[in-house]
């Protein structure tokens, strides 16, 4: 990944966590990983564990943002998201996996973000 890439990626992360705290969602963690993969944001809104997937583009050229997220990553997220889980003791607990798709125009604050509850 070129360090371009990483910057975009780093600051769609940040806009989308700080889009989401202002929408009432507490971050609990940033950039969780463990063997099977690695989840962008864990949040909670009320009872219910969010499991958010971010992706963040500058262009369009390669499709939207949330095209991006295919059955691949949605797989890797929904096991990722059961480590979690089981190590937190937390397989009771509702969950629900989110899109947050940052379009990123020129500088940070020349951005949109779009929030997909529930995307998969």
């Amino acid at each position: 990944m070129t360090a371009g890439r990483k910057e975009l990626g780093r600051v769609g992360e940040e806009l989308a966590a700080r889009f989401l705290q202002e929408s009432g969602y507490v971050i609990l963690e940033r950039n969780w990983r463990c063997r099977s993969g690695e989840i962008d944001l864990i949040c909670r809104k009320g009872d219910r564990i969010v499991f958010v997937e971010v992706r963040t583009r500058s262009g369009t050229g390669y499709g939207t943002p949330e095209e991006s997220v295919d059955a691949r990553k949605q797989r890797q997220v929904r096991e990722t998201a059961l480590v979690y889980l089981q190590r937190k003791g937390w397989l009771e607990k509702p969950v629900s996996f989110d899109v947050v798709a940052v379009r990123r125009y020129g500088n940070e604050s020349e951005a949109l973000c779009r929030h997909i509850p529930q995307a998969f």
